[in-house]
């Protein structure tokens, strides 16, 4: 892994200042890409373990108001779409971040 976070680090052919400006680009994208892994299979996890939204057949027979239906928002599967929605968010800063620090305006 730390070889394939090296080849990503070397090939985008930024002209650095200093070995130490290489040395923070180099930690900061490894620490970045190991967030974005945590981020995404969070992400995946979560989505797998909630139920899905339609309700199939049991649609066409109408539908039937519960007290525990009315107490959504404080359901585990509300908690678990608030969830979600953080870590696609986190995701999509941290993409976000990793495409910046590429920049070579910032290092040169």
């Amino acid at each position: 892994m730390l070889n394939f976070i090296n080849l990503l680090a070397s090939a985008s052919e930024i002209p650095f200042k200093s070995p130490a400006h290489e040395t923070v680009h180099t930690i900061l994208t490894t620490v970045i890409i190991i967030l974005m892994a945590i981020a995404a299979v969070a992400t995946i996890v979560l989505v797998l373990m909630q139920q899905s939204n339609s309700s199939g057949i049991d649609a066409l027979g109408g539908s039937s108001e519960t007290y525990y239906g009315k107490e959504k928002g404080k359901s585990v599967e509300a908690q678990m779409k608030k969830w979600t929605w953080i870590c696609l968010i986190v995701l999509g800063v941290l993409a976000i971040l990793f495409y910046a620090l590429h920049i070579p305006a910032l290092w040169t």
